[in-house]
């Protein structure tokens, strides 16, 4: 089990104490794997997560979370059924974005490995459970391609819809959508990011624009290990949404580039599967970790001031 790497004299005690602990999060927050967050205009804050049928939680605070069912509660849409490989098998890695009362669920259906992949969109005005409306296929991958289509991020910037994606192969992918239809508007994929270590492990991309500039999270290594994951959360910038994206360091993201935000501290193991979101106190990362039987919500805080994301 790799739980840290560490170098020189830095000790367990100092490189678990580089990084914040979650903050308080209360109630159904057990079994939460790549989680996406949302609030409604009324304030009510929506967690979805991975699952069969989409797991749905509510909270009133981002505190004290409420496990209220499923966006599919009657089973998934039959065309996920040829990915999973399964009747209403688990559909993967959702994202929430709210906009102008509406919510936007971007989710995927495959199976672990494989590149008979697929993303798909739902739509819903109050986020409950059997409220959504399946809008179907958005993208797929499959052995033709060279990357793999899940772990789907939505941005709206301004006017343009831009959708990343991807996990292991080639790395993390972009193309744009149409708004009023929420599905690509060309053929075009461009490249973001790119491994070549650990068998090229990255995954669960999130485009966000912060200030001047376009950031890129991804999570790196392996998830779904419990004590053994060794999921990280990685980050570079872009004055483009296209990029090139950088780290820290000056190196790009299609060169293996991504510098550390998250990692493995003390019993907080593999935090990844990342989401992001503006509330009133600031930008929210929402994420998963392991113990050794289950995954967990994680909450922090990022603080951009320094022109780099730091947890807090």
């Amino acid at each position: 089990m790799r739980l840290l790497s560490i170098s020189g004299s830095l000790t367990l005690a100092a490189v678990a104490s580089a990084y914040p602990n979650p903050g308080l999060v209360t109630g159904d927050i057990t079994g939460v794997h790549d989680p996406t967050l949302c609030r409604d205009n009324s304030g009510k804050y929506w967690l979805f997560s991975t699952g069969t049928g989409i797991q749905i939680r509510t909270s009133t605070d981002r505190t004290a979370w409420t496990y209220i069912g499923e966006v599919f509660p009657n089973g998934a849409p039959s065309s996920t059924n040829t990915y999973t490989g399964t009747n209403n098998g688990d559909l993967w890695a959702p994202d929430c974005t709210y906009s102008n009362g509406q919510f936007y669920l971007y989710y995927a259906a495959s199976t672990f490995g494989s590149q008979n992949s697929a993303i798909f969109f739902a739509k819903s005005t109050t986020g409950a459970p059997g409220s959504w409306v399946d809008e179907g296929l958005v993208t797929s991958s499959s052995s033709a391609v060279n990357y793999n289509a899940i772990d789907p991020n939505l941005l709206i910037d301004g006017k343009n819809w831009i959708l990343t994606l991807g996990s292991f192969w080639t790395g993390i992918k972009e193309m744009t959508l149409g708004s009023s239809t929420g599905k690509p508007s060309s053929s075009s994929v461009t490249s973001l990011a790119q491994r070549t270590a650990n068998n090229g492990a990255i995954e669960a991309s999130i485009l966000w624009k912060q200030g001047s500039f376009y950031y890129l999270f991804t999570s790196w290594d392996n998830c779904c290990n419990g004590l053994s994951s060794t999921y990280n959360i990685r980050v570079g910038r872009s004055a483009s949404p296209s990029g090139p994206f950088v780290d820290q360091a000056g190196v790009r993201l299609l060169n293996g580039g991504g510098s550390l935000i998250l990692e493995t501290h003390g019993s907080i193991v593999g935090p990844g599967g990342q989401d992001l979101m503006t509330d009133v106190d600031g930008v929210v990362l929402v994420y998963h970790y392991y113990t050794a039987t289950t995954s967990i919500l994680g909450i922090n805080l990022l603080d951009f001031s320094s022109g780099w994301p730091v947890v807090v």
